[in-house]
């Protein structure tokens, strides 16, 4: 995750509870509600980790897990109790795996903070206290930074993800699930994400043109920046989950860069026909009264949405999902303008 990771209904607790109940209640018939799951092996990448089958038991010694890394080949507990999350939290959630700790950013992530009640902060995002790490005891470390490795792989054996190797929720829960033995776990969250996922999507492209670019933006008070499909803000909702577009004329060097400050002068340029922006204490209304900003065709056309970090930063398979159902919300219930 970069440093700088991270009105509507938003995925609510109730349905954020009962979602998590359902992924615990699909564990035991995984079979049945897998099927037509289509996961990404994240095995392709050659600098993400491939796990390998357990290791057989013994009487005398307890089952292990092997799994090559771009670091070599990393040896923990087939069913490590005590995992610490530096990195990929939410997908550890999904596969109904809670860490012992995790940093204290991840800890206050909106769409299932209630779920880590009791998980210890191991210290700021970004900043390692191997300190407070070490006291936890863990069998497992789960990190995407390769700075951090060299520190936690001494601690406990140290699965080193590089942010950004794996490119969507599927690619995510396909190698967790397989690299903690959680396959059917996976298949069966997969599955009902899938499903959501398709019927949100089936309900925007019933009411928005195909041929519609969308930006996903944000405005801080220094300045503007544009984002692509995996650097968080939307952009997994808007242009993986919802399958939409950016602007023509930016969208490869936008999908390639992932992400761009862009002055007042370019903001026209990177502005599409609707606009997700990240923005702490603006509202639309605010956007409106801008010189600049109310000039722009989308913000005039009400095709703007404004949401603060605390919501769009998030990028891990469950908040994507609620982002996806959050702005698909949005957009079927905007008035119906002429084209």
């Amino acid at each position: 995750m970069p440093a700088r990771i991270f009105s509507f209904r938003p995925f609510s607790l109730v349905m954020l509870v009962s979602f998590v109940l359902f992924i615990a209640a699909g564990c035991g018939n995984a079979g049945e509600t897998a099927t037509g799951s289509p996961a990404a092996a994240a095995s392709g990448s050659s600098a993400v980790a491939q796990a390998l089958p357990a290791e057989p038991s013994s009487s005398a010694e307890p089952a292990y897990r092997t799994v090559e890394t771009i670091k070599g080949e990393i040896r923990f507990p087939a069913n490590p109790q005590r995992i610490i999350a530096e990195e990929y939290l939410g997908s550890l959630i999904a596969l109904d795996i809670i860490p012992v700790g995790a940093p204290g950013l991840t800890l206050k992530n909106f769409y299932y903070k209630e779920a880590l009640a009791g998980v210890v902060d191991t210290g700021e995002y970004g900043k390692l206290n191997a300190e407070r790490i070490s006291s936890l005891d863990p069998e497992l470390i789960i990190t995407g930074s390769a700075e951090s490795y060299e520190v936690l792989s001494k601690i406990a054996p140290t699965l080193l993800v590089p942010y950004g190797d794996l490119k969507d929720a599927h690619e995510e829960l396909t190698f967790f699930g397989k690299a903690l033995g959680k396959e059917k776990e996976a298949q069966a969250w997969l599955a009902e994400y899938d499903r959501r996922i398709a019927e949100a999507k089936a309900k925007v492209d019933a009411a928005i043109g195909s041929d519609a670019s969308f930006s996903i933006l944000e405005r801080t008070d220094k300045a503007v920046w544009a984002y692509g499909d995996n650097f968080g803000r939307g952009g997994q909702a808007v242009y993986q989950a919802l399958s939409r577009q950016p602007p023509k004329a930016i969208a490869t060097s936008l999908m390639e860069k992932q992400w761009v400050e862009i002055s007042a002068e370019a903001l026209n340029q990177y502005a599409g026909d609707y606009l997700i922006v990240t923005a702490n204490n603006r509202t639309v209304e605010d956007f409106r009264k801008d010189s600049i900003w109310g000039s722009l065709p989308a913000v005039k056309n009400n095709r703007l949405y404004v949401w603060p970090e605390a919501r769009s930063w998030y990028y891990d398979p469950i908040a994507v999902l609620a982002q996806t159902e959050e702005l698909a919300k949005w957009l079927t219930e905007l008035p119906v303008q002429a084209s």
